[in-house]
């Protein structure tokens, strides 16, 4: 393969496009290669790397907006409305550790392509959530722009939800403009100790349900449990309940949880600074990273109803073993499964489609991702009109074609 196509402005982007159409070439989209190992692994003729395309190009803290060039890194972002005591509420998880990759590598183009969450997924939504607007380069050699930088548009399709999750075969972002949110002033996260996986599921919906406006909830099993610094030392699995905001409404909703959960099971209380760092590890599914015990593992993200989620859990783990962590209130199952030849796919994608979910396999060696279903199989009307969506915009299949699907 040749070396990467390396644009520094939107317009390089357009140049590079129009050459692979002209000669007949498929281009692999990236931006700092965190979640490159994602998907089937397909051939491409070059690469395009997005990575040069960085800045922040507007913020207004006053407005809750801001813009940034494609390539610009997630740090930066972060770091930036910190200073303004700001936030991203849909909070993106950093894949790196997973991958075997360098952690705090993600750009915002990567997070939007990837419809990234994290555990405040349950309250604040998804990364399509916050995506106000941006510019991008169709697989027609095209710029083309979509949204505003404003919460209320109403101009046009909202192309906006068809880019997040796309994962680079529709169009080259190469600008984003996204919602930022306050920062909570402080947060605490109750732990209840020893549960099994039902009664947790029990326990999380219950919170979930009640006024205590929990921000996050997830489940780690004992195993999982041991490995993570903030409750290694319960010796036992850890049901985690996150509550933010001004500290006497933390206090008030902590009460409301302690009344309501104390039957269950023993309780324990990690204060801001524990809470921050359990929450970024259960966002980061950090007990199955590369370089721990489960990283020789193949990794699946299954999205079902939280109601659902322990049953998916219990049957993958009953007949294929490897271990489970839960997050969501039950609603987002990673699952760590025996390295096989096959992932175990047709089990969990029969699992999943029973529960009436959606999985993909996250990591697996590249043999493995070049003969399963990464993506789960769309029903054949949604199928032909994600062929449709993607003629439209790359009607050539120069952009990332089989990354998600064959053909695709």
């Amino acid at each position: 393969m040749s070396e990467p196509l390396r644009p520094r402005e939107p317009k390089q982007v357009e140049e590079a496009i129009a050459w692979a159409l002209a000669q007949g070439k498929t281009l692999e989209l990236i931006g700092c290669g965190t979640k490159r190992a994602i998907g089937r692994a397909a051939q491409w003729d070059a690469t395009l790397d997005l990575s040069g395309l960085t800045g922040v190009t507007l913020y207004e803290p006053e407005e809750l907006v801001l813009s940034a060039k494609a390539g610009t890194p997630l740090t930066q972002i972060n770091a930036l409305v910190a200073e303004q005591r700001q936030q991203l509420a849909f909070e993106p998880m950093d894949y790196g550790p997973l991958l075997d990759g360098a952690p705090g590598a993600g750009t915002i183009g990567g997070a939007i392509a990837a419809n990234l969450s994290g555990p405040r997924r349950i309250k604040a939504g998804a990364a399509r959530d916050h995506f106000l607007g941006f510019s991008a380069v169709s697989g027609r050699g095209e710029t083309f722009k979509s949204g505003g930088r404003v919460v209320k548009n109403v101009t046009g399709y909202d192309l906006c939800k068809l880019m997040a999750g796309s994962w680079g075969t529709l169009a080259a972002l190469t600008d984003v403009t996204i919602k930022t949110l306050p920062r909570p002033e402080t947060e605490q996260s109750i732990l209840i100790i020893g549960l099994d996986t039902v009664t947790a599921g029990k326990v999380m919906a219950a919170a979930m349900g009640s006024f205590a406006d929990v921000s996050a909830a997830a489940h780690l099993p004992a195993e999982p449990a041991a490995d993570v610094p903030q409750t290694a030392s319960a010796g036992a699995a850890i049901t985690a309940l996150r509550l933010e905001g001004v500290a006497p409404s933390v206090a008030q909703r902590k009460a409301v949880l302690e009344k309501l959960l104390g039957a269950f099971g023993s309780l324990a209380t990690l204060q801001e600074a524990a809470s921050r760092a359990i929450w970024q590890v259960i966002r980061d599914v950090m007990p199955f990273a590369a370089k721990g015990p489960r990283g020789h593992q193949d990794i699946w993200r299954i999205s079902t109803a939280p109601s659902r989620g322990a049953d998916v859990g219990r049957a993958l783990t009953d007949k294929a073993g490897g271990e489970i962590l839960y997050d969501w209130a039950g609603g987002l199952v990673w699952a760590a499964l025996p390295r096989t030849d096959d992932a175990h796919a047709p089990l969990v994608h029969a699992t999943v489609a029973g529960a009436g979910g959606h999985a993909t396999l996250i990591r697996a060696p590249a043999a493995v991702r070049a003969k399963v279903d990464v993506f789960m199989p769309e029903p054949a009307p949604l199928a032909a009109l994600t062929q449709r969506v993607r003629k439209g915009f790359d009607p050539q299949g120069v952009l990332n074609p089989g990354r998600m699907w064959a053909g695709v």
